[in-house]
């Protein structure tokens, strides 16, 4: 793979530049430090609510169709994603329609205009959203989750925002918090896939963000609150929902991202649940016939991480899917993971990762997403060697320190209710 380059500029803005010449496309991705972690609970909902709003008009181009005509007449693909760390806008088109991708994106994350009506608009837009996301119980269980380990902090809150905030958000909230976030030492421009066929292409790529971008607002960045950390016993979140399939997250605390301990904490979690032939997978969907889908992953991110087991499982099987979950980290604790799972699990990270940096976007997502949160990144090379040095010794050390009840913590949302005694009933199985 091809490196990448990194370039700070006067003003703290940064430019990376990833070339990928064998694609067929080039990405153009801005992100920001802005996500749920930096608001407060009056304010709940406007990173996301914001990211939505820089697709309804600038000043350049006052209409939300006069943004997505120009982009879909070069049939660029385009979106915005808001995280709890981060907010990213993309485009990805031909190399040839860099400066139309160059030329909207900044428009749309420079130049919003914020109109009254458009907002009162898209308040229904994102109410409808909230909607949806409750309607998608498999989805929406990872929320609240989330909200079952971190409470009432930025940590678990719902990035979407809560419906009462989201209807009092105007116009002074949104350019408040642009002014306190949208900052260019808090942003992080990424250039990946093949760059435009002239001579000097990378470093005239780099000129022309740092012309297009010389006009962003300076300012002192607001900082987010740290994650408070605190359990002393398993913890139980049950939410009634007339399913045909129960949805639970079953899972722990974890550590930070910058822990170095990460690696082995991936290698285990893909131990657990990655891919079919992991355990979970072997023991609850080929063994007990219990679930559909069934998965373990760890999330990581600056103040905090956990591991959890996600599984959409049969109504009537709900306690006997929790004990052998239970029982499968145990086993982690208590026994080395043998030679060749150990092999099998890195192989299929090392695989996962090298096949999904295959197109721009991935690519730019992979950098981008490492500089925003760390302030450094490792290429996929680099990554691949630590995966592949991960020993059964770390990942038993670490499968001890994180398999403990004061860590334990269960979403789930089926038929089920605190009414009818079912929470009281997974509290007597849920301990190791």
């Amino acid at each position: 793979m091809e490196n990448f380059n990194k370039i700070t500029l006067k003003n703290g803005l940064r430019i990376i530049t990833a070339p990928k010449q064998d694609s067929l496309a080039t990405t153009f991705l801005v992100l920001v430090e802005a996500g749920s972690k930096y608001e407060t609970k009056e304010i709940n909902g406007i990173s996301h609510f914001l990211e939505h709003m820089c697709f309804k008009g600038t000043k350049k181009r006052p209409r939300a169709i006069d943004i997505s005509s120009e982009l879909d007449s070069i049939g660029a693909n385009y979106n915005a994603f808001t995280g709890q760390e981060y907010t990213g806008y993309f485009a990805k088109a031909r190399p040839e329609n860099f400066n139309i991708i160059l030329d909207v994106v900044s428009d749309i994350y420079l130049n919003q205009v914020f109109k009254p009506e458009e907002i009162n608009k898209e308040r229904g837009v994102i109410v409808e959203e909230i909607n949806m996301y409750e309607d998608l119980p498999m989805r929406r269980v990872q929320e609240l989750f989330t909200s079952l380990l971190y409470g009432d902090q930025p940590a678990g809150w719902d990035i979407a925002g809560r419906k009462e905030v989201i209807k009092k958000i105007n116009r002074e909230d949104f350019l408040k918090y642009r002014q306190e976030h949208y900052l260019p030492q808090s942003t992080i421009i990424i250039v990946a896939g093949k760059f435009p066929d002239q001579k000097g292409g990378e470093k005239k790529v780099v000129a022309e963000i740092e012309k297009t971008f010389s006009k962003i607002k300076t300012g002192e960045k607001i900082s987010k609150i740290k994650t408070i950390e605190k359990q002393e016993k398993p913890e139980i979140l049950v939410k009634q929902k007339k399913t045909d399939q129960t949805h639970l997250v079953l899972g722990v605390r974890a550590f930070d991202i910058f822990d170095k301990r990460k690696y082995a904490l991936e290698v285990l979690a893909d131990v657990l649940g990655g891919g079919m032939s992991s355990r979970l997978f072997q023991k609850i969907r080929e063994e007990m016939g219990a679930a559909y889908y069934v998965r373990a992953e760890a999330d990581l991110l600056s103040d905090h991480g956990f591991l959890a087991a996600a599984a959409g499982i049969d109504n009537n099987k709900i306690e006997q899917v929790i004990k052998a979950i239970l029982q499968e980290f145990k086993k982690m604790a208590k026994k080395k993971v043998d030679k060749k799972e150990l092999q099998r699990a890195k192989d299929h990270l090392v695989g996962h990762l090298v096949l999904g940096l295959e197109t721009s976007d991935a690519l730019a997502g992979f950098y981008g997403g490492q500089e925003i949160v760390m302030k450094k990144m490792v290429s996929p090379e680099e990554l691949v060697k630590k995966i592949q040095a991960v020993k059964a010794e770390e990942i038993q050390a670490v499968a001890r320190d994180i398999f403990q009840n004061n860590k334990l913590n269960l979403a789930v949302i089926g038929p089920f209710s605190v009414e009818n005694g079912d929470k009281e009933r997974f509290e007597k199985i849920l301990k190791l």
